[in-house]
């Protein structure tokens, strides 16, 4: 039934011009944000960690202005998945260092993009689908009912998706190995014992090892993509940015701290899209007390 209403919903908003779904999530932020609930108390926790030079009053206003963009996130995106392929595409009015994708795919090696959770990374993985043919792991939504329509609506226009399993992995280094692009989420927290400790905005988080690894074992460049909302629904604008080489096996540890300092230097160019309601910190060291 959650899942049905879940499809009705997104088809709905597939009918709404980006505006309009964008103006509703800017409601839907102010609601979550007057209203206490775990996005925003989650949202405060994980601001207060990492903008701790911020007074109370910038926080709080910084927390008001991830959840408008997380409404935003949940309006937008029934129009990116359901709309037609190149409307979708037509919504990125701008695009920076598509040419750096480009050279590491002509140079054979492949390439992988690491998108971060910000902005519209669902348009991002899209556009990277159709324009550069990725492959991508990804986790299985927590409803079954919703994934046909999920790997449906993200592969459309290109692109494979596979599970995050040991046979995918393996798929990863073949398809690097062949020269082409894979894509991943690269501040998502891995499961256990998949992951180390490295500082993210000075805070020790559990931190995947599975994109420096790739990089290492395939000298492969990594890039980064991600996608800013443009004000007053106008669109989106798209950016590519090179990170330094990791492809050093030799110390594990500093090449998943410059993966989190390359996804740092995103989100301080565009704070407020950045989702800061996820869990980032929900693992801790052990010995310290949980964050949430």
């Amino acid at each position: 039934m959650q899942s049905r209403l879940i499809k009705y919903s997104l088809t709905l908003c597939a009918w709404l011009p980006l505006p309009v779904l964008h103006g509703l999530g800017v409601c839907l932020g102010w609601i979550l944000f007057l209203i206490p609930g775990s996005f925003r108390k989650i949202a405060a926790t994980n601001i207060a960690l990492c903008w701790p030079e911020l007074s109370t009053q910038r926080q709080r206003r910084l927390v008001r202005a991830c959840l408008a963009e997380t409404g935003k996130t949940l309006f937008e995106t029934g129009a990116l998945w359901l709309r037609p392929g190149e409307h979708t595409l037509r919504l990125i009015k701008h695009v920076s260092g598509r040419e750096l994708v480009e050279q590491a795919v002509a140079n054979g090696k492949g390439v992988i993009l690491a998108t971060p959770h910000l902005g519209a990374w669902e348009a991002a993985g899209l556009y990277c689908a159709a324009r550069f043919n990725i492959t991508c792991l990804y986790r299985p939504p927590r409803k079954p009912g919703l994934e046909q329509l999920v790997n449906t609506a993200r592969s459309r226009l290109g692109g494979h998706y596979i599970a995050a399993t040991t046979q995918g992995i393996r798929a990863l280094y073949k398809t690097l190995r062949q020269g082409h692009a894979v894509a991943m989420l690269p501040d998502q927290e891995p499961q256990a014992g998949a992951g180390i400790f490295a500082p993210f905005f000075g805070i020790p988080a559990y931190s995947m090892t599975l994109l420096a690894r790739l990089a290492a074992r395939s000298g492969t460049p990594v890039i980064f993509v991600w996608c800013e909302r443009l004000s007053w629904g106008r669109g989106y604008r798209l950016h590519f940015r090179a990170m330094p080489d990791i492809t050093n096996p030799a110390n594990m540890g500093a090449a998943v701290s410059a993966t989190n300092k390359a996804v740092e230097d995103c989100v301080r160019e565009c704070p407020a899209q950045y989702q800061w309601s996820y869990r980032r910190f929900r693992t801790r060291p052990a010995g310290e007390e949980p964050f949430y």
